[in-house]
């Protein structure tokens, strides 16, 4: 393993207008990549959280046109991940440790308005965030993920279950860390060239960012500790009404092997205020492989909702 890897940056060269630095939150150190609104005024926070295998580095496309609208964007990598502080037991990744690192992001940012933007595992997390109102949230925006509840319901049955079998596989120790790190982390880059429609949105150098973060030190048995955890702790049973309250978009690729579109089937009895986008001949990667399309309908949904 390269010797410098722990020290260098996961994402070295960032597109224009995005930053890296280091911030302190819930005792973890977060690598964050910040994109900041012309002018003074910070005071509306786009909080992006990216999921598995990913990085801050998936919401590239989305930073720079969120900033351009004025909101002030921050997309941590979550623990475990990239150069973030990783917590060596799987306890330490259970929900409510996850929720309080997102919750300690918000009050250092100390928003007076603020949207959580987030896909798969962070999108997981977003929706526990608003279910259980850990701070005030004013708009919510989920890609590829459901609601808990039609997720638990869909779970029960066979074109769900036949899409999961990773979430089982992952609970093995070892096995899976040495499975998807071999070969020069070749599961990892398998992860997204193989799941995705448009492989171009993928070439070699987006690849390599993926697949050098994993290959740090703790950091892959962190990202699979993700669903020890979960899966240990049932955390997804346990939310309340389940209501969700603010403005919701929902954005999904239809083409995600992972989770079943019927899982979002009935997400607006638990969510007052819901928007539905579904994206044709796109993958789980949504916002990576038709970033045009996601833009567009986030761009448009905060037009209608800014108003």
């Amino acid at each position: 393993m390269d010797p410098d890897l722990s020290s260098e940056p996961s994402w070295a060269n960032p597109p224009e207008g995005i930053a890296i630095r280091f911030v302190e939150a819930n005792g973890i150190r977060f690598e964050l990549a910040e994109c900041a609104p012309a002018g003074s005024d910070h005071g509306r926070l786009a909080l992006c959280l990216h999921g598995f295998p990913e990085l801050a580095y998936s919401w590239r496309h989305q930073m720079p046109m969120l900033a351009a609208r004025g909101w002030r964007v921050w997309a941590p990598n979550m623990r475990g991940y990239g150069a973030t502080s990783k917590p060596a037991h799987w306890r330490d990744y259970a929900m409510d440790h996850l929720l309080d690192d997102v919750a300690a992001l918000v009050d250092l940012a100390a928003p007076r308005e603020l949207m959580l933007v987030a896909h798969d595992w962070g999108a997981i997390v977003a929706w526990m965030f608003a279910i259980r109102k850990v701070r005030p949230l004013t708009k919510l925006v989920i890609m590829n993920v459901p609601h808990p509840a039609p997720a638990l319901r869909e779970a029960r049955h066979w074109h769900q279950l036949r899409k999961s079998w990773y979430i089982g596989f992952f609970q093995l120790p070892w096995l899976p860390e040495r499975m998807l790190l071999k070969d020069d982390a070749r599961g990892i880059r398998q992860a997204f060239v193989g799941m995705a429609l448009d492989k171009s949105r993928f070439p070699p150098e987006v690849l390599e960012v993926y697949a050098r973060a994993a290959k740090r030190p703790g950091a892959m048995k962190a990202m699979l500790d993700y669903y020890r955890a979960l899966v240990r702790t049932g955390a997804l049973r346990d939310i309340g009404d389940g209501r969700v309250d603010v403005p919701t978009l929902m954005v999904w690729g239809e083409e995600d092997s992972a989770l079943d579109i019927r899982t979002t089937d009935g997400t607006d009895q638990w969510v007052s205020d819901f928007e539905l986008h579904r994206l044709p001949r796109v993958s789980h990667w949504v916002q990576q492989e038709a970033p045009e399309q996601v833009n567009a309908i986030l761009d448009d949904w905060l037009n209608r909702r800014d108003s």
